[in-house]
């Protein structure tokens, strides 16, 4: 979340703050490998999270054994390898397109479907490989996630006790929000650009904004709502300060 603000914020900074309206080619090129690797990366441990869920619920006992520091760090590795492998070749596929259309994006900050369209050149590479990166990457992590959810489901149901069948299910509460959070707003984006064409152009702003900033925003709540340990500090902090 950190790192995919720090990618965007310089341009919405400058287009809000300073009506700056132009960016370089090749740092659009940059911010737009680095929105969609962060954004996958993100993706990628939201399924980590399910998979951790899923351990501590249907197999707590081995929870410790299966999740080590080692399988941890191997899960983190590979997120950040698939995000940087699959989205490596978006900027040369870019690059080979001649830009004379209209250079005007629809966004305050670098798109691959955004920038793909102000070719005039045939961009059905890009459309296919960028679909394949879409379903590849965030459908097959979507619907892991919903397979995890559908077994811990199965797993609860079957505890006799109705106080530890809510118990176990108010600790998937957390990741089920982030998880919602995340990608609602990236949907949302996705079918704007693929079938909104003829939508006004704030919808398009509005949804990029949402998509990008929102997130970020929710998880800090989200997290702290439901960890113990972080409310119980926040409402220290606060007595200290009506002290």
């Amino acid at each position: 979340d950190v790192v995919m603000s720090m990618a965007t914020l310089p341009t919405v900074l400058r287009t809000f703050c300073f009506d700056a309206r132009s960016i370089a080619f090749d740092a659009c090129l940059v911010q737009m490998f680095l929105i969609h690797s962060f954004s996958m990366m993100e993706s990628g441990i939201l399924l980590a999270m399910s998979f951790d869920r899923y351990v501590a619920i249907c197999d707590p006992l081995h929870y410790a054994t299966v999740l080590t520091n080692e399988f941890i760090a191997g899960m983190g590795l590979a997120v950040t390898a698939r995000s940087f492998i699959t989205l490596f070749p978006l900027p040369f596929l870019i690059k080979r397109l001649p830009i004379c259309r209209s250079n005007v994006l629809s966004h305050s900050y670098c798109l691959h479907p955004d920038m793909m369209k102000l070719a005039c050149a045939d961009i059905t590479i890009n459309s296919i490989y960028g679909l394949f990166v879409l379903v590849s990457t965030f459908g097959m992590d979507l619907l892991f996630i919903f397979l995890s959810y559908v077994l811990i489901l199965r797993s609860v149901m079957a505890i006799a006790s109705h106080e530890e069948r809510l118990k176990a299910l108010n600790t998937c509460v957390s990741h089920i929000l982030a998880v919602l959070a995340f990608y609602v707003p990236m949907i949302g984006v996705s079918t704007v650009h693929r079938f909104g064409k003829h939508a006004p152009r704030y919808i398009h702003v509005l949804m990029s904004n949402i998509y990008l900033f929102v997130p970020p925003v929710l998880n800090p709540l989200i997290y702290s709502a439901k960890t113990k340990e972080i409310r119980r500090a926040i409402f220290r902090m606060f007595h200290r300060i009506k002290l």
